[in-house]
């Protein structure tokens, strides 16, 4: 009895240990598969809205993102816009605008993402009463960004980062950082938008 004893222990330790294991992989798989999964993404207007209320000056190429202040991706995105600018110098107007749904308190938008934005140099932080905005680019996703070349035409719709809340090279921001350079005018660039829904009043992942 007393070597049964220590053998149903170790066998009880062993299940155990398997459970607790494949757990943990399943756990990794599924924030992996989350990590991965890109955002919904709609049509763009092709030319710049004339009833957006976003200033535009005619002449110089402007980039918006459209992002819920409460998206713990849209850390990443900011990130990557703030390389962006680096490499624009000055040669592009940028705007966040920061969804505000309807019901909120004052300055319910401007907490961390607000400030990381306000932060970057030649952007502007903007509020977006009621998602007015977001509706008007056709942005459903927190951190989809739009390029609008100097005459106001469409030149990238898309994320800017290679996954949900992860920074690093990716295909959305080399595409924006070529129009700043001599990519070709005929061509429209997009990229998988990573982020929360923007009406989703939390911004967080379920």
């Amino acid at each position: 009895m007393s070597d049964e004893a220590p053998r149903g222990k170790r066998g009880w330790w062993v299940v155990t240990g398997v459970v607790w294991l494949g757990g943990i992989v399943a756990g990794s798989l599924a924030m992996a598969r989350y990590s991965l999964t890109p955002g919904e993404s709609l049509a763009a207007p092709a030319r710049w809205p004339g009833d957006s209320t976003v200033p535009r000056v005619e002449g110089r190429p402007t980039l918006v993102m459209l992002a819920h202040p409460l998206c713990p991706c849209t850390r990443a995105s900011m990130g990557e816009l703030s390389l962006v600018m680096a490499k624009a110098q000055g040669r592009l107007d940028a705007f966040v605008l920061f969804l505000k749904p309807e019901g909120t308190g004052k300055d319910w938008e401007q907490g961390e993402l607000w400030r990381s934005a306000a932060a970057i140099p030649g952007v502007t932080a903007l509020r977006d009463e009621g998602g007015v905005q977001a509706e008007r680019f056709g942005a459903v996703t927190s951190g989809q960004v739009l390029f609008y070349d100097a005459g106001g035409a469409l030149r990238f719709s898309g994320g800017i980062t290679t996954a949900r809340g992860h920074a690093g090279d990716n295909a959305g921001r080399a595409a924006v950082e070529a129009l700043l350079g001599d990519a070709p005018a005929e061509a429209l660039a997009g990229h998988a938008v990573y982020g929360c829904e923007l009406e989703d009043p939390r911004g967080s992942a379920p």
